[in-house]
């Protein structure tokens, strides 16, 4: 209720996210299966993304700190366009490093647009709030940072038909 009456998850900041991304950052477990299915996704839709890799325990006595450097590293370097945060689903005890208030305002403050993708539909947390695009999973947000190469190649041939006809 704090951070809400702070503003934190205010509508009116929400930001857009760009529309076709030349480089992704994602802050999630090298290991885990959500880096695999994000990789995945973005590399089937969109592969002229770049993608930067920010490591981080999602879970666990290291994770909000890890957290949290892997965000100022992240806005330091300034390279990527677009922030993903994600991890797969959990207990409320695993997913609990998205509901501290420091991660919260570290999304919240972030320079560039960000998605949070944690859980599974029916999870949520207080760093999702705080993002401007929540995710419903890691592979939602995949999808959302970038557009479909099969729609883009289909907008390609329409144009190439109208530049013919005229």
């Amino acid at each position: 209720a704090r951070l809400e009456a702070e503003g934190l998850f205010a509508q009116a900041l929400k930001r857009p996210l760009p529309t076709a991304p030349s480089c992704i950052g994602v802050i999630t477990s090298p290991t885990g299966a959500a880096i695999r299915d994000i990789l995945n996704i973005l590399a089937r839709r969109f592969p002229a993304a770049r993608v930067v890799i920010y490591p981080s325990a999602v879970q666990g006595k290291e994770a909000v700190g890890q957290l949290l450097e892997a965000v100022a590293t992240a806005a330091a370097r300034a390279e990527c366009e677009v922030l993903i945060i994600a991890r797969g689903g959990g207990s409320l005890e695993d997913l609990w490093a998205f509901n501290e208030e420091v991660v919260v305002r570290a999304v919240a403050a972030f320079p560039v647009p960000i998605v949070v993708g944690v859980g599974h539909e029916t999870d949520v947390t207080l760093a999702e709030f705080a993002a401007d695009v929540r995710a419903a999973t890691p592979s939602v947000a995949a999808e959302l940072c970038v557009p479909s190469r099969i729609d883009l190649d289909a907008q390609l041939l329409t144009l190439r038909g109208r530049l013919a006809d005229s």
